[in-house]
């Protein structure tokens, strides 16, 4: 079990006048409000540093703390490898499976719990799903923290990765302009996919090698996939799932994106494993020596061409 966690909230103008269990159950819409009902009634949620009651009426400004209490995390490859070290950086190779930082009941099962019991200093620059393996880069000081995230904004790190897809692309080089944004889902809410109105997002597919893989080790049935190398000039959410899906190319298994980059028609989690994809390549100028660091994370058999 791990050590538990304190949620922390301050009640804006929307919530006033609304009790706090009707509150956290259309607010964290994956916990029933009977469930947050027994959490109150448990005496888990504080309000303004004293136990909650079921009925109370929130006013704004009001400070809402969920105590959780240790739990079992689900299990995870606790692992990763060192790809680059010096003062300033930490590059490591995140498993397939391991999510990048807590979320979704995962706190001491993520990388940068792992990370930081040998590097406390370090800060995660970028994160990847917990379905993706590949390079993730920490700073170890603020001046790097701060270049990097200058470089980040202002589109100077150059970001590659691999994912296996659903069909051959008729073209083995083309670029995705889809826009992402904020579409509902039956279990979270919102999520992000395609959308007319969200905000702009570009994807170039640098190469495309057809593959075939076969099912169940049969060379019957076989299915028509594809190794894309692909760079996303911008960092949506999901971003190449999304766009894969776009151009009709979804990755093979994404338990969320169907062609065309909306929801399939039962859509999982975001977080739930079954793609394939693979972060093998950051480029970008040292964050105090201004040197050019090119850093690679050879990918895992499955996405080899």
């Amino acid at each position: 079990m791990n050590d538990g966690f304190e949620y922390r909230e301050t009640i804006g103008p929307a919530a006033a006048g609304r009790d706090v269990g009707t509150y956290l159950s259309d607010r964290y819409r994956h916990t029933t409000e009977g469930a947050w009902r027994e959490r109150i009634e448990a005496g888990e949620v504080f309000i303004d540093g004293r136990v909650a009651d079921p009925r109370h009426v929130l006013r704004p400004g009001q400070s809402l703390v969920w105590r959780r209490p240790p739990w079992d995390e689900p299990e995870v490859p606790l692992a990763f490898a060192v790809l680059y070290r010096d003062e300033d950086l930490l590059a490591v190779a995140k498993p397939r499976g391991l999510p990048s930082v807590p979320n979704g009941g995962f706190l001491q099962h993520t990388l940068l719990y792992c990370v930081r019991r040998l590097f406390p200093e370090a800060t995660p620059m970028h994160r990847l799903g917990r379905g993706t393996s590949g390079l993730v880069l920490f700073a170890r000081t603020a001046v790097a923290r701060r270049a990097l995230a200058a470089a980040w904004r202002e589109g100077r790190v150059e970001k590659d990765y691999r994912a296996l897809v659903c069909g051959v692309p008729h073209e083995r080089t083309f670029t995705i302009d889809a826009r992402i944004g904020l579409v509902p889902h039956p279990r979270l809410g919102m999520v992000h996919a395609v959308c007319a109105d969200g905000r702009e997002a570009s994807t170039t597919v640098r190469d495309v090698v057809p593959r075939a893989v076969i099912a169940g080790g049969s060379t019957k049935g076989a299915d028509s996939h594809a190794i894309a190398d692909v760079r996303i000039a911008t960092g949506r959410p999901h971003q190449i799932r999304i766009h894969m899906a776009a151009a009709g190319h979804p990755l093979v298994g994404d338990p969320v994106y169907a062609k065309g980059g909306g929801l399939v028609a039962e859509p999982g989690l975001p977080g739930d494993p079954g793609y394939r994809l693979h972060a093998y390549r950051l480029g970008f100028d040292h964050p105090t020596t201004g040197r050019r660091i090119e850093i690679e994370c050879a990918p895992p058999p499955g996405l080899r061409s």
